[in-house]
């Protein structure tokens, strides 16, 4: 292969690589400078009739909850034991790089989240006196946020959006399936976010921005991993 296509192809996964963030960082400045997220969590809360009927279902919190974050954690294991397999066999060797990819990938961004959230000010909706808490209500960027509310970035929501990275798992091994790779991670974040937002566990924009640090982790740890061996 060319230099010159080397780098037409580099441009082109650069470029399309940004357009989920740059959405995903829209978003969050009409949830949050807009408060679409009171907007939406109020006919959430609304719908479940004025209290959040759902908290405890079996669909949402046994089965999306727990379940969901079973299986995000199976997968895991699944790809690092797959990981462990490409160091003794020789057949397995192309794949060593970009499972080890995969799986720093999955682990440092959720994380990260996780680390995050336990220092956040930032409370939960099913905390709030709109909501049937106690507490009031304050934006990422209100001044004077008291105590840690741990609810921010989603750290359910990071268990699927973290398999964002299978978009630059599948450009290094299989280019044609990175768009599916795409989808497995965005769909998985938005079952596991919107199953939370039921339950009033967190906001739209708590989830929104558990997606763009996975975005970020996936696409940083690429450039530093296996972008190199593309050029």
């Amino acid at each position: 292969m060319s230099s010159h296509v080397r780098v037409s192809i580099g441009v082109q996964r650069f470029s399309e690589s940004q357009w989920p963030l740059v959405a995903l960082l829209l978003a969050s400045v009409l949830l949050i400078g807009l408060r679409g997220d009171l907007w939406w969590t109020d006919r959430l809360y609304a719908w479940e009739g004025g209290r959040w009927s759902l908290q405890s279902h079996w669909l949402v919190e046994s089965v999306l909850h727990v379940g969901a974050r079973r299986v995000s954690a199976l997968a895991w294991l699944a790809v690092l034991l797959a990981w462990l397999v490409s160091l003794v066999r020789p057949a397995w060797r192309a794949w060593r790089l970009p499972l080890g990819y995969l799986a720093l990938a999955v682990l440092l961004a959720t994380s990260l989240v996780s680390l995050l959230k336990s220092i956040s000010p930032l409370d939960c909706p099913w905390d709030l006196a709109r909501y049937g808490g106690t507490h009031a209500w304050h934006d990422l960027l209100s001044p004077g946020v008291g105590m840690p509310g741990h609810c921010f970035p989603a750290g359910h929501a990071s268990a699927g959006y973290a398999w964002l990275a299978l978009f630059f798992f599948f450009s290094t091994v299989r280019p044609a399936r990175r768009h599916a790779g795409l989808l497995i991670g965005l769909g998985a974040g938005l079952v596991f976010g919107l199953a939370q937002q039921l339950r009033g566990a967190h906001f739209l924009s708590h989830d929104l921005f558990a997606a763009a640090i996975c975005w970020c982790v996936a696409q940083g740890l690429y450039q530093r991993m296996l972008a190199q061996d593309m050029a």
